[in-house]
């Protein structure tokens, strides 16, 4: 017996695999990213804590990563993955055993010679391999590496969704710091204006100032006080969608006063090659499940041909319960099972079929994850330039505003205009201030877009 469970176990380990050699598609994108090239890190070998310089957001992100549920539950889906491919492993090796029998049978009269009924008993104990597919064809390591592929394609899945929760962190509290911004510049606008509103009525009650131009020194007041109440709620609205993701509160320490307070984050380079998409973990998951479904082609392959299962053991055989370890009760039996597929109705054939499709979609999605990739890249570059043309013009924009808002309320004190171009001039300085803030925002935000679109933050 040994000697055979040695030939059976040489054959096994020297089976043939029936999976297709495996071929990366190329990329269905241009060689290079789009835009110039620039001094800066790259953005895959940057981690989150270099790129995200502001100690105040790297500690709520640091917080975010510890207790949000959406990472917990991606760490335990991996988890769980990998407890399957390791039962799924356990296939390509015996399983030893052991199990005792007893067994009494009365035999009918006409079954003995003698023609008189008679009873037995048989009592087995043994230890041995119960039952063992010899995977001749590969279809048990083609499933294997399935599972394989399957679970590092749920490890860049958690991956992704770190990164994910990493840029989304940040950009929910820079939107914070935001509001909060716009918030302090709107409460100054109301206090500036108020003042200014007093200085309009005791002018008209001296005579100078008419009603109208009370009136609109009231508008601009209350429209002041529209923005006030508008921000807060903003702000209130913000905050918790940023505790969602930390999973607990704000702490007050962390709480951002204002972009302008905020250390920017480190500059990234441009000019690359697009083979750096490929380290992205969403497009490395789309080729682990691109790699499963060419594996899942070899075992669909594997069940035209026959499946070997050994069952074998050693044990002691008795005709006595109480005699089962005496001497010459020694027992051993090996039992071999082919099992040939002759007709299956198509079936084996149509699972084929389908593993092979499933890999030409698995093939057609990886790609589209590329192109993706590909296309918020050069989306966040393009962005980037125009961001800061906007911010350059944006900052010439309000110098001149204030200069016009200091103009006019200097021809409204000296009594050649009206009030409505002070009130012109105070609302075209405040949109454009209120524009200002979110014009950084944007242009912060899209630095964290491109940071995650590079494969940063893994």
């Amino acid at each position: 017996m040994r000697n055979a469970i040695s030939i059976l176990c040489l054959v096994a380990l020297a089976g043939c695999s029936l999976m297709p050699d495996y071929q990366r598609p190329d990329a269905p994108v241009p060689a290079s990213l789009p835009g110039p090239a620039g001094d800066g890190a790259v953005a895959a070998e940057l981690g989150w804590q270099e790129f995200l310089v502001d100690e105040h957001l790297r500690a709520v992100v640091e917080q975010a990563l510890a207790n949000n549920r959406d990472l917990r539950i991606a760490a335990l889906n991996v988890e769980k993955v990998a407890a399957l491919v390791r039962l799924q492993r356990s296939e390509l090796s015996p399983g030893f055993g052991a199990q005792a029998a007893g067994e009494r049978r009365r035999i009918p009269e006409k079954m003995t010679d003698s023609g008189m009924a008679r009873t037995t008993a048989q009592y087995a104990v043994e230890v041995g391999f119960l039952s063992w597919e010899i995977d001749l064809f590969g279809r048990i390591r083609s499933l294997s590496a399935s599972a394989l592929e399957q679970y590092l394609a749920t490890e860049e899945a958690a991956r992704a969704v770190q990164v994910a929760l990493v840029s989304g962190t940040a950009v929910s509290y820079l939107r914070l710091a935001a509001d909060a911004e716009g918030y302090r510049l709107a409460q100054a606008t109301l206090a500036a204006q108020s003042d200014a509103l007093e200085l309009v009525r005791a002018s008209r009650d001296a005579g100078v100032a008419s009603d109208l131009d009370l009136r609109q020194a009231e508008s601009q007041v209350e429209a002041a006080r529209v923005s006030v109440a508008e921000l807060a709620g903003a702000m209130a609205v913000d905050r918790h969608a940023l505790e969602l993701l930390l999973g607990g509160p704000l702490p007050p320490e962390h709480a951002p006063e204002g972009l302008a307070a905020l250390a920017p984050t480190t500059e990234l380079a441009g000019g690359l090659s697009s083979e750096v998409l490929l380290a992205r973990p969403d497009i490395r998951a789309a080729e682990h499940r691109l790699r499963a479904a060419n594996a899942d082609i070899g075992a669909a392959r594997a069940a035209f041909f026959p499946r070997i299962t050994l069952t074998g053991a050693l044990g002691t055989l008795s005709p006595e319960l109480s005699g089962l370890f005496e001497s010459g009760t020694r027992t051993w039996r090996i039992s071999p099972l082919v099992q040939l597929p002759l007709y299956a109705g198509g079936g084996l054939r149509a699972r084929l079929e389908a593993t092979k499709i499933e890999r030409e979609i698995a093939a057609a999605s990886y790609e589209k994850a590329i192109q993706t990739a590909f296309a918020e890249v050069a989306d966040a570059l393009e962005l980037r330039g125009t961001l800061r043309d906007q911010l350059a013009a944006h900052d010439r924009l309000v110098v001149a505003l204030r200069e016009t808002l200091r103009l006019a309320e200097e021809r409204y004190r000296a009594g050649v205009d009206g009030y409505l171009g002070v009130l012109v001039a105070q609302r075209g300085l405040f949109a454009a201030e209120q524009a200002g803030v979110y014009l950084r925002f944007a242009e912060r935000s899209n630095r964290i877009a491109l940071y995650r679109a590079l494969g940063g933050g893994g």
